[in-house]
This record gives C-alpha cells, structure tokens and sequence, in this order.
C-alpha cells in the first residue's frame, strides 16, 4: 500500500519527524521493451512548474505523466532504480512522454531534501535528484530522540539546516559542485515550501494519498510501482 503523507497543515507545523515505511518488498524488473534504439545520450529539456515540480521531455509530447513523490519514500527510491532509466531512453526522449516530479511531502526530512534537490537552475534537477534518491539507503537513517528534538527548536531555516547535516544531505550536493552558502540560501526559501505545501493539499483532494502515485494525461493511476505502472504507459503511447 502507499503511505500516506503526513501533513495537512504543513506550513502551521513543521515539527514533523520522520516516520520510518513499513518494509515491503521491491517489485522485480523486467526486461526492457522491443522497439527503437533509444537516442543517444545529452541533455533533456527540465522546465520548472508553478506547482514546485520539474517536467522531463518536450511540450508536445503526446504522454503527460506526474509522478508524487517523497524522497523518504522507499517505494519511491525503488521506482527510480527500476523504471527510470527506461522511462527516459525508451518514452521521454524520442518525444513519446513527459515526466514530471511532483514533491510531496511527508515529513520535515523530505522538505529539506525537496529544497536541496530543487537548488540551482531547471537543468540541475536531474541530477539533483538522482544523487538524493539514489543515495536514499546510505543517508535516511532513523533519527535519535536528540536529533528530533532539534529539528523542532527556532526558525524553519535553521531546523531545515540541521536536517540536513544530520541527514548527511550537504555532501551529496557539495559533490555535485554546490557551495554550502548556496544550499543554505536554498533551506531559506519557504515561498517554495508554500507553493508545494497547496499543491499538497490539492492533490490530496483529488485522491493522492501516497507515494509514489501517478497520472496519465490527468487521470490518477491505480499504479504505485514500476511493475504496475509500465503496462500502462506502454498501453498509452500506442
């Protein structure tokens, strides 16, 4: 089952911890599609959305799909590793789809993170987001009582800050060339938590209740991995 994120009233209460998923076995992969050769590698157009997201792939690609998504969510990390490269090769480049990341947030762990992934220009994403989910078994540990109790003590910047140091966030994005002034000016930017947080909202009243949760050209999948959700791609870009 999909967990289900853990606000409403983000904003009002961002004293949230991070609340350890329920282990469930990843999906297996399966063999990629027979089709075309995929395109060779370069850059693939990332635009930034007025919901906080970032949108892979062209404008006029016939498939408009949104992933939510939680960078504390193991599912979410587990879609990564098993759907994503082929979603890019195989649907995003030639055109076929577009892919975009929506954050949802579950917990003030994951509004560091989204924060942190969301620095710098539209075409740092990718690899923003990448080194953090990617990474996500290395660095999301079960916090100490201590380290909870800090995250609650001053202003939303200075917690994000500490999150993020006791998270062993910093580094991931310092090796992708970030300065930590930069990445602290990103913690500051609360204008974003605020757009993501009502973009939260609204999709939790249009049946999101979890991550990852997905659309296809507006229409919310009964899909919450890559296993269940490639068939309906595949059926979609016929």
């Amino acid at each position: 089952m999909p967990l289900r994120p853990l606000f409403p009233s983000l904003i009002a209460a961002l004293a949230l911890t991070l609340t350890p998923a329920p282990g469930l076995a990843a999906p297996k992969g399966r063999a990629a599609p027979k089709g075309p050769t995929a395109p060779a590698a370069g850059p693939v157009l990332v635009v930034a959305t007025p919901q906080g997201g970032h949108v892979l792939g062209r404008a006029t690609a016939p498939v408009k799909v949104v992933e939510y998504v939680s960078y504390t969510c193991p599912h979410c990390a587990a879609f990564e590793k098993e759907g994503s490269d082929t979603i890019l090769m195989m649907m995003v480049r030639p055109g076929r789809v577009s892919f975009e990341y929506r954050p949802l947030l579950r917990n003030i762990v994951d509004v560091a993170a989204t924060l942190l992934v969301n620095c710098g220009t539209p075409s740092r994403f990718q690899g923003n987001h990448a080194a953090v989910m990617l990474n996500q078994a290395k660095w999301m540990v079960q916090p100490s009582e201590a380290q909870m109790a800090r995250w609650r003590t001053g202003d939303l910047p200075s917690r994000l800050r500490i999150v993020a140091a006791d998270m062993h966030l910093y580094p991931l994005l310092e090796a992708r060339g970030y300065a930590r002034a930069d990445l602290d000016r990103c913690l500051a930017n609360e204008a974003l938590i605020k757009t993501i947080s009502a973009e939260n909202e609204a999709a939790t009243k249009a049946g999101v209740n979890g991550t990852p949760s997905f659309l296809i050209n507006g229409q919310l999948q009964d899909a919450h991995d890559w296993a269940t959700l490639r068939p309906l791609l595949e059926a979609a870009i016929r």
